[in-house]
């Protein structure tokens, strides 16, 4: 037997690639699906009979707060807001990483394999997100990671503004967010210049800044700015500066991106939506719902569907997705919700999201389909190993 390679047999395939599933085979050597579909199974590798059960790409969660925000652990887990300062990009959510966080384990347990971990929304800009797997081997983070540099964490709307109205500076409004955000943009073009200058002289050359070095990965459009915007008048407000700055991002939340469909539709920026179980929180949250996942899937755009763990607990990225569908979603794109479609958003379509060769091998088997609050995860697959087995 070839410890290298794993044929998984006899499963109900849902590839995501195609719409509908098929009986068929997966074949995986070392970290990536092999083959799909119908083929022989080679003799040298470990067979798992899966009687039927159903195959699912592993599923993705793309904005958690996983090992920055520790389930139970209080204070001493509490790592995902650095409140000192409106302005903290030279933040990397990485460093605060705990890869000993239970929610890891919760994770996998329900066939979420990669998450990305992403800096609270406490700051107008607050650090660098990271997309790991939600298993290893090992418990050393670096282990994880599939793609450091996924984000610049940037928020507008209540989380700002009422951090530092306690402490009596700016940002106190919603003006004066924006105007933070706007002049971190203007400092970074600011020192580009001056690096320009440098390289021409070298008694120029600024010396070295970790927070506009970052911002400037978001202008030069290296790195997307990730923008937690719940209100719509918030969400206005984001695509503005987009706009303004030329720079990609993502809205994150999108709590009433429902009722200015039309206009977030003309720009096309990803969506990741959520949390939308629970009661809503505050005020800027009172008009979510989970009808919002279909209205927006009907204008084109490009949605995910996010837990915020732990605002919610991750193993209910499944069970919003199946409200979704209760409220007239259509199943299989609920299910690209929750992965290819985050996928594309984080810049891994080539990698995750679809059970397809060449692609890593992380996959979820479940007894019954997942929106089916009853089932259950039979198997987890990490880069082509077994992470769980229920």
């Amino acid at each position: 037997m070839n410890a290298r390679k794993k044929a998984l047999v006899n499963g109900l395939l849902y590839t995501i690639k195609d719409r509908e599933p098929f009986y068929g085979n997966l074949l995986i050597e070392d970290d990536k699906i092999a083959k799909v579909g119908d083929f022989s199974i080679p003799e040298d590798c470990e067979v798992i009979d899966l009687n039927g059960a159903l195959v699912f790409p592993g599923f993705i969660d793309p904005h958690t707060h996983l090992g920055i925000y520790e389930q139970g652990m209080g204070f001493e887990g509490a790592d995902g807001n650095e409140l000192t300062s409106p302005n903290t990009a030279n933040l990397f959510a990485l460093d605060a990483i705990n890869p000993s966080d239970s929610g890891f384990t919760d994770a996998i347990k329900a066939g979420i394999t990669t998450s990305f971990v992403i800096p609270g929304s406490g700051n107008v800009v607050g650090g660098v997100g990271v997309v790991v797997k939600n298993w290893s081997e090992n418990i050393i983070i670096e282990s994880r990671v599939v793609k450091n540099y996924a984000g610049l964490k940037a928020a507008l709307g209540e989380n700002p503004k009422r951090v530092y109205n306690s402490k009596k500076m700016c940002p106190s409004t919603r003006m004066g967010t924006a105007a933070t955000l706007r002049e971190a943009l203007v400092e970074a073009l600011n020192y580009q210049r001056k690096l320009n200058k440098g390289k021409e002289n070298g008694d120029k050359e600024p010396e070295r800044n970790l927070k506009l070095e970052n911002i400037l990965k978001v202008i030069n459009k290296e790195m997307p700015l990730r923008i937690h915007a719940h209100r719509a008048d918030d969400i206005a407000t984001a695509i503005r500066i987009a706009q303004e700055f030329d720079f990609e991002m993502s809205i994150e939340h999108a709590s009433e991106a429902h009722l200015i469909v039309d206009y977030v539709a003309k720009f096309n920026y990803p969506l990741v939506v959520g949390p939308s179980l629970g009661v809503p929180s505050k005020i800027e949250t009172k008009n979510k719902t989970l009808k919002s996942l279909k209205i927006l899937s009907d204008a084109g755009l490009t949605v995910s569907i996010t837990t915020d763990h732990p605002v919610l607990p991750i193993y209910q990225l499944i069970h919003a997705a199946a409200l979704a569908v209760r409220e007239g979603l259509d199943e299989y794109e609920a299910l690209k919700m929750i992965t290819i479609n985050p996928a594309k958003t984080l810049g891994l379509e080539h990698r995750l999201g679809s059970l397809e060769e060449g692609k890593d091998a992380d996959i979820a088997v479940y007894d019954k389909h997942p929106f089916n609050f009853t089932a259950k995860c039979l198997y987890t697959f990490v880069n082509g190993k077994c992470a769980y087995k229920g």
